[in-house]
């Protein structure tokens, strides 16, 4: 098979990337009409990128039927793969940063934009659908972009965190929280797939998706739609700031240590006790961000 052209490359990357975050299993069946959604472009490229994936033995083609996940890459053609993902990230995150670090303004046209980061108006209003959906932009009626506001400090950084830990353990000790098994088997595969490999080479933007799908899944089944939609925004606040922040890889993989000790928990039916561990968890994450982020101003300050 011929080399895979940039555009086929990415788009592998982008479907592994997918399938580790959606926690898919060996087995799973891939579909185009699934696909396109998510990659954003025709059936030809994505049918040349899987077929790139199953050249690679990460995809299975069963005659009739289609693509299924085979295995996930080996670490150095994950790496590979994350590279080329990272480059479809890259304006994103140069327009991400350039927010948190109060280089842009809170209102942009569409114009400005596009010089600012060298895009065409197709290329600027896919980043910016994808902005939108995550809640830190929105048009402004007739022109223009208004960026929403966001956790931008230290301090506004630990009151989420405060307050999470008020809201998600009550919602596991409601009375209408329900386990839901299928829900946790999800959960405990992407949480696996973090603290297996995934905590060396899964970029910020797959690790964040994946921690908060862990605790807006517990949320979920809580059955209470103010809750979710709670910790959703709350989510949503503070995703700019852990964009901006340094990977911690061996806390990552014990976040997710942490994170299938609740899970465990659930799935033996102890709810209580799944309710403490996830407290505990969260103070946990409080009192070591605090740690690391005196040590990053510390570091910052030359001392």
């Amino acid at each position: 098979m011929p080399e895979p052209t940039i555009l086929q490359a990415k788009l592998a990357g982008q479907i592994v990337s997918h399938a580790r975050i959606s926690g898919w299993q060996i087995g799973h069946h891939l579909t185009e009409d699934s696909l396109l959604p998510v990659l954003g472009t025709s059936r030809s490229p994505i049918r040349a990128a899987m077929a790139s994936l199953e050249a690679k033995g990460v995809l299975e083609k069963r005659p009739n039927r289609g693509f299924f996940l085979r295995k996930f890459p080996e670490n150095d053609q994950l790496e590979e793969m994350i590279a080329g993902e990272s480059a479809k990230d890259k304006v994103y995150l140069a327009i991400a940063m350039d927010r948190l670090a109060g280089q842009l303004p809170d209102e942009l046209s569409e114009n400005e934009f596009m010089r600012r980061y060298d895009l065409s108006r197709a290329q600027l209003r896919l980043v910016l659908a994808r902005i939108t959906a995550e809640g830190w932009i929105e048009r402004k009626p007739g022109r223009g972009w208004a960026f929403q506001s966001l956790i931008d400090t230290l301090d506004a950084y630990h009151e989420n965190y405060r307050f999470r830990q008020m809201l998600e353990p009550q919602v596991m000790r409601a009375p209408e929280f329900r386990v839901d098994l299928e829900k946790l088997s999800q959960l405990e595969a992407q949480q696996r797939a973090v603290r297996d490999t995934g905590y060396r080479t899964m970029s910020k933007i797959e690790l964040f998706a994946l921690s908060s799908r862990f605790h807006e899944g517990l949320a979920e089944m809580g059955n209470n739609r103010f809750f979710l939609q709670a910790l959703i925004r709350l989510n949503q606040l503070r995703r700019l700031y852990e964009y901006g922040r340094p990977i911690d890889r061996e806390w990552t993989r014990l976040v997710s240590d942490e994170h299938l000790a609740i899970l465990t928990k659930l799935k033996a039916g102890d709810i209580t006790g799944a309710a403490d561990c996830l407290e505990r968890h969260l103070t946990s994450a409080v009192r070591m961000k605090v740690i690391r982020n005196k040590q990053q101003t510390i570091e910052g300050n030359g001392a």
